[in-house]
């Protein structure tokens, strides 16, 4: 059995690294600053440019590791470990944005009936991809753990923020869409410092392109190659203020007896979901990054069909999915504005 996870981790430092030199020669503004770090689980990286860019992007990093004390699974005292430790016990008071989150990650798990459930936290824990104990577990412990998968058993007052697990063996997990909410929280941080011109990368997975590159130009982003090493590209969008959420089988996975085990569960069933795509992107101006980052998981598990007729239905948004075969579906409104770079893949615009 073999764990690539950690070595990506590395591989995404050194190139999220290079990818900052290259960014450094592509503004008219000599007031840029960037930093990156490791947080959230991912390689973060985070470019400003403008009179307060060092000011917005060490506001930037100080509140990712703030966002990541409060939502992570593995931090002694966050929220959702707290959350967590309570379940099936008594309601837990939470940071308002912990709340938020939670508030909204149901929202999706109803728009997607419940195919995005962050209950989905024992299976997670079960599976273990993504750590160095990853495994194909057994029928009865897989049927055991979905026991406690179901949505409808977080319960939420809002009044005083407080959240309870209704049942004991529960637990939550944000990892599909704490990145989201905090690249929004990124955005309202470039928006207080008056920075016109900035690029927020969690990890690859989650991009916001924010205002235009300082010539006025529209940013140029690669979407990455599920086939590919980690920082190749297929395909590019080109645009201002949008953002780009990925989800795919390449991101967190081992392989076993040669079948590779991706870290997208699906919660009816128990396994890695297999709906026929390897990658899934949401495109957007018109959501917060907290929408996409649950819309890019929701696409993945329900395949290209369901997925791009639940995101044709959103006004604004668009989606890409790519099928083990190479082909690529892109929802209408990305015609014109995706292009392939890798001729091995081949564009469809509808189905």
């Amino acid at each position: 059995m073999m764990n690539h996870y950690f070595i990506k981790k590395v591989v995404a430092i050194i190139l999220i690294m290079l990818i900052s030199v290259s960014i450094a020669g592509c503004g008219n503004s000599d007031q840029k600053y960037t930093r990156t770090d490791f947080m959230m689980d991912t390689v973060v990286q985070v470019t400003a440019y403008g009179r307060n860019a060092k000011k917005a992007v060490d506001e930037s990093m100080n509140k990712l590791k703030e966002i990541d004390n409060l939502m992570s699974t593995q931090k002694s005292g966050s929220d959702v470990q707290k959350i967590n430790d309570n379940a099936g016990v008594k309601y837990v008071k939470v940071n308002p944005e912990t709340f938020y989150v939670i508030k909204t990650a149901l929202k999706y798990s109803k728009i997607s009936d419940g195919y995005f459930d962050i209950t989905i936290a024992p299976l997670v824990n079960l599976w273990g991809i993504g750590t160095n104990h990853a495994h194909v577990p057994t029928e009865s412990q897989i049927k055991d753990a979905m026991r406690y998968i179901n949505y409808k058993d977080v319960l939420l007052d809002e009044k005083n923020d407080e959240v309870k697990l209704s049942r004991k063996g529960m637990a939550i997990d944000l990892g599909g869409i704490a990145k989201g909410f905090a690249a929004d929280e990124l955005e309202n941080i470039m928006k207080e410092n008056g920075i016109k011109h900035a690029l927020i990368n969690l990890g690859g997975s989650s991009v916001y392109l924010y205002g235009s590159k300082p010539d006025g130009s529209n940013w140029n982003i690669g979407i990455q190659d599920p086939f590919g090493d980690k920082g190749t590209y297929f395909a590019i969008v080109s645009g201002k203020d949008m953002l780009i959420d990925t989800s795919g089988n390449y991101e967190r996975y081992f392989i076993q007896n040669g079948k590779r085990y991706h870290h997208i569960l699906n919660p009816f069933t128990g396994y890695p979901a297999e709906s026929g795509v390897v990658s899934t992107t949401i495109v957007s101006t018109n959501i917060k990054s907290i929408d996409a980052d649950a819309l890019s998981t929701i696409a993945f598990i329900l395949g290209v069909d369901k997925g791009m007729k639940l995101v044709e239905s959103m006004p604004g948004v668009d989606a890409i999915f790519v099928t083990p075969d190479y082909k690529v579906y892109a929802t209408s409104g990305l015609k014109g504005k995706l292009k392939i770079t890798d001729s091995r893949f081949k564009l469809y615009e509808n189905r």
